[in-house]
């Protein structure tokens, strides 16, 4: 029988997070001395953890009171996972900026990428079995839903806005490399907010070509061309113009 909505959510959540920190630490023990190995699995992991909660933070977007209790969610998610996953991207656009700049190896910025989208599919179907058992609330009629159709405007449209956050989101990364981390990550997980809250209801505001798929992979195989576009090429494109203007227009003095 299913149980209450909130609080089975956010329990599940806890226990993601927990398993994922339990992992990684695991890995940095014993895998110090297989670099590849040890990227990779961390990589995975870190972004499992951002997949899986925000799988199953979309099913929370209708609790009232609206938008404030989705977005007061989607802050503190974003805090948590900035404190938990030091170290990782878990963005294929946020790993991409630097192979491009030539701080990252194109072997290890490949192996990055890979692990990010092994982890949406892992997420993806980690949590379509937890909603299976319908054991709370939220979860009933969940995998019914099918494509649940994240663009309400235009493919241009949309492609520009999900560009426009890339390059927004990218460029406040690299501004607040500077910032005192413990202040960094509420910044960051505040502009998130505030950037879901502008275009979420337009795009879903994701800007992360994993996330996307893990959360719209129905979507992508009904709509291959037009998905691929707003969600893969469209961040990948505004972090490739962060890296243009962060070296070229405005070169950082030495």
């Amino acid at each position: 029988m299913a149980v209450g909505g909130v609080g089975s959510s956010l329990l599940l959540l806890s226990g993601v997070v927990v398993t994922v920190g339990l992992c990684r630490r695991l890995a940095r023990r014993r895998l110090r001395s297989r670099p590849l190995l040890f990227a990779f699995l961390v990589e995975m992991f870190s972004t499992f953890q951002i997949c899986a909660c925000t799988n199953e933070l979309s099913l929370l977007g209708n609790v009232e009171p609206k938008p404030h209790t989705a977005l007061t969610l989607t802050y503190g998610f974003t805090v948590l996972h900035g404190l938990s996953l030091a170290g990782s991207t878990c963005n294929p656009c946020g790993t991409l900026q630097p192979m491009w700049g030539g701080g990252t190896s194109l072997r290890m910025g490949g192996l990055k990428i890979a692990a990010q989208f092994v982890a949406a599919v892992l997420a993806r179907v980690f949590m379509h079995f937890i909603w299976s058992l319908e054991m709370a609330e939220p979860h009933l009629g969940a995998l019914s839903q099918g494509c649940s159709s994240p663009m309400q405007t235009t493919e241009m449209q949309a492609f520009c806005i999900e560009l426009l956050f890339s390059v927004v989101f990218q460029l406040a990364v690299l501004q607040a490399e500077s910032v005192n981390p413990k202040y960094r990550v509420h910044l960051i997980a505040l502009l998130i907010t505030m950037l879901v809250y502008a275009g979420g209801n337009l795009t879903g505001a994701i800007f992360n070509p994993a996330l996307a798929f893990s959360l719209h992979a129905d979507c992508f195989y009904d709509k291959f061309l037009s998905y691929s576009l707003v969600y893969w090429l469209a961040p990948c494109l505004g972090t490739i113009l962060v890296v243009f203007i962060w070296d070229e227009i405005f070169p950082q003095k030495s």
